[in-house]
């Protein structure tokens, strides 16, 4: 149903001073480990996790969050509301329940009754795995890659979350693309201009007969400015 690192990732306890490291600075532990699955730990641990994949959870008004960016590499999180906070777009991980609703709410949480905009049904990632444990079989947190298979996080999933990046690859692409084909038909063309081409030399907008000199007066150049007459009082 869910990853085996998901529920001790949701029901870590984070932001507590680390045991090995309790004498540093900043040792409190916001980083989880989905390869180890373990307890949270802090920055100063981080080198026993080395080429593993490390999450860094955050706070929000008291409760844990995530970036978008690092989770939905590895799990989809659709159907789940999503938060700008700092400039940066979160998930919660945990349900956050609302007394009460407010007047005009059309959409509210399917577990905790939170208000949410009509294009979601979860507040939190918790939330969600609720949704699955009642039987819905429309969610998962599986992601498909380009063929149809699943697989829980890899480059696949890289590629897919970063449109920029593919869209400066896809512009340097046609940018040498276009460049190698200028590079062909001038060559075909020839430097010096002598080769002509039979459809009347204007294929690719390139002219290399030679231009025409301007013109120079030989005359006014090689005169000589006279001697200065004072006028006459």
């Amino acid at each position: 149903m869910s990853p085996q690192w998901l529920m001790p990732m949701l029901k870590g306890n984070y932001f507590v001073p680390c045991s090995i490291h309790v004498d540093s600075n900043k040792s409190e532990c916001n980083l989880f480990c989905l390869d180890c699955a373990g307890n949270a730990f802090c920055s100063y641990c981080l080198v026993k996790h080395r080429d593993h994949r490390v999450v860094q959870i955050r706070r929000s008004s008291y409760h844990n969050v995530v970036r978008v960016n690092e989770i939905q590499k590895y799990i989809d999180i659709s159907c789940v509301q999503t938060y700008i906070i700092n400039s940066a777009k979160i998930v919660f991980l945990n349900e956050r329940p609302q007394p009460r609703i407010g007047k005009g709410v059309t959409n509210t949480c399917e577990i905790c009754c939170r208000s949410l905009l009509d294009s979601f049904r979860f507040c939190s990632l918790g939330c969600k795995l609720g949704g699955m444990k009642r039987g819905d079989q429309s969610l998962t947190f599986s992601l498909k890659g380009k063929h149809g298979r699943e697989y829980q996080g890899g480059s696949e999933s890289d590629e897919a979350t970063t449109p920029t990046k593919m869209r400066k690859t896809n512009a340097f692409n046609r940018l040498m693309s276009g460049l190698s084909i200028s590079t062909v038909r001038f060559d075909d063309f020839g430097l010096g201009g002598d080769q002509r081409s039979s459809s009347s030399g204007d294929e690719a907008g390139f002219n290399f007969s030679p231009g025409t000199p301007p013109i120079y007066n030989h005359r006014n150049s090689s005169r000589r400015k006279g001697v200065p007459h004072r006028a006459p009082f």
